[in-house]
């Protein structure tokens, strides 16, 4: 039996080979190329080409859907064998005509470029990103390979893979076009996988994307937490089908099987041969396309899952099913979560099969860019990128990411461990405050496997530093060092780096360190610029906790405390959270084309100093990822209204508790009132997290709309209830809409999504997105803005033909339905709530003659209520009547 083991030389020669294997083809030369070159030479938007721009256009990327009978294809314009690198086009074709085209391009191109020759080298190209990004001396660079316009370097001292460099020009902002460098880092650390364009004439850096989509959840992360549920007291969970290999192996996972998201939703199940016999026909274990799994571990086509608890993107260990493949391992929640890492490594193997599987079934296939290291139809263009999932993975706490570069190159999806909001981190020994504490350790310095006992002492600074007043913070010279000697070192949070102060009081002999928050919320300590030189291990505790200790201090009382670390949270048990971070490599791969990963960039201006972003862009990744996080988990019994949140399990909630999210997802307003509006507002919605979530509210309440109008069906292989539709739309949607979409963009493809499979939702598409604003008449603004959208509820006019399936108009489709009117008699007040936004109405209230008693115009997007209390008692008539809404209600007033 053949075995795998080295993952990450397969990795380099996969970018050793991208060039080759993702090589472009001439439009002129492919069989759209009269279709397409048609549509260019008439379409409004591209009639301004030139012939000279038209015949150098390339195509990087073909697909075809079987359902919709759509050919996507994505072409870039080139001159003279140099490719424009940040304008392509997603063009839909179908009965050899073009069906849809998204994105632009540039007319005049020969005569606006700025220069053929490069006054920069390749390697100074790299070396200008490192300096950008503090990456550290770039070592020995060897070149590895080389084509027109095209090199590979290796790793040097700068990157975990080797880096190819290739020649491309580049439209600026203002317009110009200018020669770059396109060339890409994965950092060391594993935090950034850095896309960046280099200006080829003077070394600016023109542009930047990171590729790595570091899901720390935005909003409310670690808020309103609860204990988690007791696992194992659930029945057997609902699965989506009984799906068997055409080559069974024997497999079978004990696991926390979908639609369960995790350890407090229900049981874990033993799942016997469950690969899917389209997405994985010789098992999970395969990778070579004949019968016999190659693999007993938990690697195999689609996913390699390694145990990373170093944080050292380590492939040393994966789960052993021996040679039955017999992956039924125990927990124990009451130990470490490495106590169990077969188990946990079992169920992210699981989840990340399922996704593949599940999502090949709706599009995500070998020609649209999945992960698999071998491509079964025997394409063999862009394999050999299974996922590299990294679980308990030891680089950082409450966390999770996914890397996703191009096609026929492995993304890494990185699962961190949680800390839980009642882990008792601090054990005082004995006195008056003897006792438990809530603490979360540092992300940073030493580890607390082994618990570190001592006496508490002050560190005592002497403020020399002139920006800190407090002398019991150590952002300042420490002056009782004496004190500190084998003691563990209590301090105020303060406003120096947490890094600098642990670094302080380990120099005076400190063997551990507390430190006090003020007004924030406890939360893991970053090591800053000096944390890589901690070696002691610290904690954070409440003020109130740390006022108490530090009153007992001045008066010089001896505490002997224990720090200690808590009961780690593993999200390799949060199948939403997995979904989620696969998502990202599905919305990656399918907008613009698997040969383009920078069509979801989220920033559009990076801090030249940390690298984090500054300015947002509208970008909704972690919309459909929390989307599909949704979808893959729902059952038979769930409905719109409850709200669900996300990533409950790993942030400590109940199932039914608020998530990380600024609200849960639900049809119903006043849980969950977000419109198009939302993503304007800074101070209460994030970016990316938060305005991801505006659109995935969007897309929540149109799954619901569907499965109300065809029903639910929990084959999700190849079911046909009104989930199964929506699940098609949207993943067709992604390979329509435009590179770098904004949501008016995303709302287009979704409709062009339904038109080609008949277009028999167009109206109830448009419904949906303008009860959230999202209407004809909403404005995106740019894509690098975050803020300047508009949003509108109106639908489109009578004659467009995106209604031409329409029967009824939306004022008479949204009726009583929508909305709940209590009390009703009434006596004082009228409340008015709706179940989903309805946009601006005019409220009026008639009496039996029909004369007008009270009217008031509002926006019903959330509970409205009406002083009823000047009316006489008796019958009334409540219309109600807007874009969406004309309805008639009868009111009686005691």
């Amino acid at each position: 039996m053949r075995k795998f083991y080295k993952a990450f030389p397969l990795v380099a020669l996969c970018l050793f080979m991208t060039f080759s294997a993702l090589a472009q083809t001439k439009l002129s030369e492919s069989k759209f190329g009269p279709a397409v070159s048609s549509f260019l030479k008439t379409n409004a938007r591209t009639g301004k080409l030139s012939a000279t721009d038209i015949r150098d256009i390339y195509i990087n990327k073909t697909t075809f859907s079987e359902k919709s009978g759509v050919s996507n294809i994505y072409i870039n314009q080139f001159y003279k064998g140099i490719k424009l690198i940040n304008v392509s086009s997603s063009v839909a074709i179908k009965n050899n005509k073009v069906f849809y085209m998204a994105g632009d391009m540039e007319p005049n191109l020969a005569q606006r470029i700025n220069t053929v020759n490069p006054s920069l080298s390749p390697e100074n190209a790299i070396e200008k990103v490192a300096a950008r990004f503090k990456l550290g001396p770039v070592g020995t660079l060897e070149l590895i390979d080389t084509e027109t316009h095209k090199n590979i370097y290796s790793k040097g001292d700068i990157s975990q893979e080797n880096i190819p460099v290739e020649q491309v020009y580049f439209k600026t902002k203002d317009g110009e076009i200018r020669l770059a460098w396109d060339l890409n880092i994965f950092t060391k650390d594993g935090k950034h996988w850095w896309s960046v364009r280099v200006d080829a004439t003077n070394g600016t850096i023109l542009d930047i994307n990171d590729w790595t989509v570091e899901c720390s959840f935005g909003d409310n992360n670690h808020a309103n937490h609860q204990h988690h549920l007791k696992p194992e007291v659930f029945g057997r969970p609902e699965l989506f089908k009984t799906s068997s290999s055409t080559l069974v192996d024997g497999s079978q996972y004990n696991v926390y099987a979908l639609p369960t998201e995790s350890p407090n939703h229900g049981s874990r199940t033993l799942v016997s041969n469950p690969a899917d016999p389209t997405a994985s026909p010789f098992g999970w274990h395969d990778d070579n396309g004949m019968a016999g799994p190659e693999y007993t571990t938990t690697k195999g086509n689609n996913v390699l899952a390694y145990d990373d608890s170093i944080g050292k993107n380590s492939t040393l260990y994966s789960a052993d099913g021996g040679a039955t493949l017999d992956f039924n391992f125990p927990i124990d929640f009451t130990q470490q979560p490495g106590v169990s890492r077969d188990a946990s490594l079992t169920n992210l193997f699981y989840i990340s099969n399922m996704v593949h599987d599940i999502t090949y079934q709706y599009g995500f296939d070998e020609a649209s860019g999945n992960f698999q290291k071998l491509n079964y139809s025997g394409d063999s263009t862009g394999e050999g990128d299974p996922v590299i999932a990294d679980g308990l993975d030891g680089s950082g706490y409450d966390n999770a990411n996914f890397s996703t570069p191009n096609d026929g190159s492995s993304p890494r999806m990185q699962m961190y461990l949680w800390n839980p909001k009642d882990g008792i981190a601090l054990t005082i020994n004995s006195g008056r405050l003897a006792g438990d504490y809530v603490g979360i350790p540092a992300g940073f310095g030493g580890d607390l496997s082994t618990p570190v006992t001592a006496d508490l002492a002050l560190a005592i600074d002497d403020n020399s530093g002139g920006t800190s007043t407090d002398i019991y913070d150590a952002c300042d010279v420490i002056t009782n060092g004496a004190d500190l000697v084998g003691k563990i070192a209590v301090m105020n949070r303060g406003t120096c780096e947490f890094g600098s102060k642990l670094l302080a009081v380990q120099n005076e002999g400190a063997v551990g360190a507390i430190v006090i928050t003020d007004t924030r919320p406890i939360g893991v300590m970053g090591g800053g610029a000096d944390g890589d030189l901690v070696t002691i291990p610290g904690i954070m505790i409440s003020r109130t906790d740390g006022d108490n200790i530090i009153a007992r201090l001045e008066i010089n009382s001896t505490i002997n405390a224990t720090l200690k670390q808590p009961l780690f949270i593993d999200g390799d048990y949060d199948n939403g959270v997995i979904i989620h971070e696969y998502a990202h490599g599905i919305s990656n791969r399918l907008t613009g084309g698997a040969a383009n990963s920078n069509c979801l960039n989220s920033c559009s201006e990076f801090d030249p100093d940390t690298g984090d972003c500054i300015t947002y862009t509208e970008q909704m990744g972690e919309g459909w990822s929390d989307w599909l996080a949704l979808m893959l988990t729902m059952k038979s019994t769930d409905n719109g209204a409850t709200g669900r949140g996300i990533a409950t399990y790993d942030a400590d909630q109940a199932i039914d508790g608020p998530g990380i999210r600024p609200y849960r997802y639900s049809t119903d307003t006043s849980i969950n009132p977000m419109t198009y509006d939302y993503t304007n507002r800074t101070s209460s919605i994030s970016a990316p997290h938060g305005v991801g979530s505006v659109w995935a509210t969007m897309l929540w309440d149109l799954t619901w709309k569907y499965i109300e109008k065809y029903g639910f069906d929990p084959d999700f292989y190849s079911g046909t209830g009104g989930n199964n539709k929506i699940l098609q739309i949207v993943m067709d949607a992604m390979k329509l809409q435009d590179c770098n979409p904004g949501f008016v963009q995303a709302r287009n493809a979704v409709l062009a999504a339904d038109q080609a499979l008949g277009g028999q939702d167009q109206c109830m598409i448009w419904e949906t997105f303008a009860a959230r604003g999202l209407g004809y008449s909403a404005d995106q603004g740019t894509f690098d803005s975050r803020t300047d959208q508009t949003q509108a509820f109106d639908m489109p006019p009578a004659d467009d033909p995106s209604l031409v399936n329409c029967t009824t108009l939306s004022a008479e489709e949204f009726g009583a339905s929508d909305y709940n009117i209590y009390p009703n008699p009434a006596k004082h007040l009228l409340n008015i709530k709706p179940k989903m936004a309805l946009g601006n109405v005019t409220m009026t209230l008639v009496d039996i003659n029909g004369r007008t008693m009270l009217q008031q115009k509002t926006d019903l997007n959330k509970t409205v209520t009406l002083d009823v209390s000047s009316l006489q008692s008796g019958l009334y008539i409540l219309n109600i009547h807007g874009d969406y809404i004309n309805t008639n209600e009868k009111i009686l007033i005691d």
